[in-house]
C-alpha cells in the first residue's frame, strides 16, 4: 500500500493516477470537508484525517510501506500565514514521525524551486542555499522548513527524498492551481494585463516521473530538481493565444510599475478583505523578474530523469478544462 497526501492537489491528482496505472494500491489522506474531486471516482482507499492531527496522519499511514508526501498549504492571505505553517512544516514533521513509528520504507517529500538558492550567474542546483536575508514569501519560509525537517528525519533513521517541484503545468488541475486560473483568465477574457518575466515550469507528467524516479532510485537525505523548461511571460502568452484563438491583453506592464500596484492592492486586502488572495503579490512579481532558471543535471544524472514538452502540457491542460466545462473553446465552436 502507498500513502499519498495532498491527492486531490494538481500534483497528487496526476500521481495518483500514475500509481493506479502501475498497478499499486493507492491510500489518500482526505480532511473532511475538503475539494476531493481529484481523486473522486479513482479506486483508491480513503483515510480521513488532517496534517495538522498526529493521531490521523499516523492512522493513514500505518500498514503503507511507501509514502508520497504532496499535501502542502499555498496561501499569501495575511491571515493565512499560521495554518500555513502548522500545514506545511508540522504537517510535515507529522507525517514523517508516523512513518518511522509505522516502519514505513521511504517517504518521498515533495519539495519547492522557491526554496533552493539563486545566483544570477548561473542556473540553480541542490547545492544552493536561500539567504535567509531575503525578502521570503511565507509559503517560501515554510518549504525551507521543511527540507530541515527532512534532514532530522534522515538522522534519526528514516529514508527521505525531497522531490523539488518547479510551477506545474498539466492535466487534471481541479482545483484549480494559480497556473490553471490565469489559463482560465486568459481563455475567458478576464485577463486585463500581463508583466513581463519568467519561471522554471514543470509538465504534470515530467513531476510524477520526478517523483516516481525519486522513490526508485533517489539517495537518502538527497534532493532533486525536477523541472521541464524555463518560459518567459512572453512565450506563455504565446501559446495561451495560438490554444484560445483569442489575442493577450494589450497592458504589458513594467515590473517596476507592477511592484507598486502589488504593494498597494497586497495593503488594501489585507485591511478590507484578509480572506482574498491577491493575484499578483510583491513576492510574486520579484520572482517573476529574477527570472530564476533550474539546473536538473542532479536528476538526470542519478535517476535518469528525462524532461518532455512543456507546450503539450500546456496543450493538456487547456483541453483538460475544456472537458470540464470551464473553458468554452472557440476554436471548435466556430
Amino acid at each position: 500500500m502507498i500513502l499519498v497526501t495532498g491527492a486531490s492537489g494538481h500534483l497528487g491528482a496526476n500521481l495518483v493516477r500514475r500509481l493506479l496505472a502501475d498497478g499499486e494500491d493507492v491510500r489518500v489522506l482526505v480532511r473532511p470537508g475538503s475539494n476531493t474531486r481529484g481523486v473522486d471516482g479513482l479506486p483508491v482507499e480513503r483515510a480521513a484525517g488532517d496534517l495538522r492531527d498526529y493521531d490521523s496522519v499516523l492512522a493513514a499511514v500505518r500498514g503503507c510501506r511507501q509514502v508520497y508526501h504532496c499535501g502542502a498549504r499555498v496561501s499569501s492571505a495575511a491571515r493565512d500565514h499560521r495554518e500555513i505553517y502548522d500545514t506545511n512544516v508540522g504537517g510535515t514533521r507529522h507525517v514523517l514521525r508516523a512513518a518511522r513509528a509505522a516502519g514505513v520504507g521511504r517517504v518521498v517529500v515533495t519539495g519547492s524551486f522557491s526554496a533552493v538558492g539563486h545566483d544570477p550567474r548561473r542556473p540553480a542546483d541542490e547545492t544552493d542555499p536561500v539567504n535567509p536575508f531575503d525578502a521570503l514569501l511565507p509559503y517560501q519560509r515554510t518549504k525551507i522548513a521543511v527540507e530541515h525537517e527532512c534532514l532530522k528525519a534522515v538522522v534519526d533513521g528514516l529514508d527521505v527524498v525531497v522531490a523539488t517541484s518547479c510551477a506545474i503545468l498539466g492535466p487534471n488541475d481541479f482545483i484549480p492551481s494559480r497556473m490553471g486560473k490565469l489559463l482560465l483568465d486568459f481563455a475567458s477574457g478576464r485577463l486585463r494585463a500581463y508583466i513581463p518575466g519568467g519561471f522554471e515550469f514543470v509538465a504534470a507528467h515530467d513531476i510524477v516521473e520526478g517523483h516516481v524516479l525519486a522513490m526508485a532510485k533517489g539517495r537518502p537525505g538527497q534532493k532533486y530538481i525536477f523541472s521541464t523548461e524555463f518560459v518567459t511571460v512572453d512565450t506563455l502568452m504565446d501559446i495561451y493565444e495560438a490554444l484560445a484563438g483569442r489575442p493577450r491583453p494589450r497592458p504589458r506592464l513594467p515590473p517596476p510599475l507592477m511592484m507598486i500596484l502589488a504593494h498597494a492592492t497586497t495593503a488594501v486586502l489585507r485591511l478590507v478583505a484578509p480572506q482574498v488572495e491577491p493575484r499578483f503579490t510583491p513576492g510574486a512579481v520579484r520572482l517573476l523578474t529574477m527570472q530564476r532558471r533550474a539546473d536538473v543535471t542532479k536528476a538526470r544524472a542519478e535517476l535518469g530523469y528525462q524532461p518532455t514538452s512543456i507546450r503539450d502540457a500546456i496543450r493538456e491542460q487547456y483541453e483538460f478544462f475544456v472537458g470540464l466545462g470551464w473553458i468554452r473553446d472557440a476554436r471548435r465552436m466556430g
